[in-house]
């Protein structure tokens, strides 16, 4: 790993929003974070095609199919970057919005931060 940027989230969860390579349709998906990992809450995509299928249990809501998937929670996230979109990831959490990426090959990694454990002695 070259470098790491840590985000602060101002709550319990975030939305991830891209440009699929092939298709060319809009992907966002909401998720949480718990103590049992990320949690993908909701899948919403503009349209249908390769590789890109609404949920069986989808609706479509604004433009939107969006449906619940069926997913465990997830230790993290590895977002990969094909460069065939010209552009990365949006990442909102409900006050802000940033622009995430990564060059063709390489790739970004979601995960949780866990809380330091209190020291019972602390250095002095």
């Amino acid at each position: 790993m070259i470098g790491t940027v840590a985000l602060s989230l101002s709550g319990p969860g975030f939305s991830l929003e891209w440009t699929h390579s092939v298709e060319n349709i809009a992907w966002r998906e909401q998720w949480r974070v718990t103590e049992a990992g990320l949690d993908l809450a909701r899948a919403s995509v503009k349209g249908s095609g390769a590789g890109m299928e609404p949920g069986a249990d989808a609706v479509l809501r604004d433009g939107w199919w969006s449906w619940d998937p069926d997913l465990p929670p997830q230790a993290e996230l590895r977002l990969a970057a094909s460069g065939a979109t010209g552009a990365g990831w949006r990442l909102c959490d409900g006050k802000a919005c940033r622009e995430i990426g990564a060059e063709p090959g390489e790739s970004v990694l979601l995960r949780p931060c866990s809380a330091p454990s209190p020291t019972k002695n602390p250095p002095r």
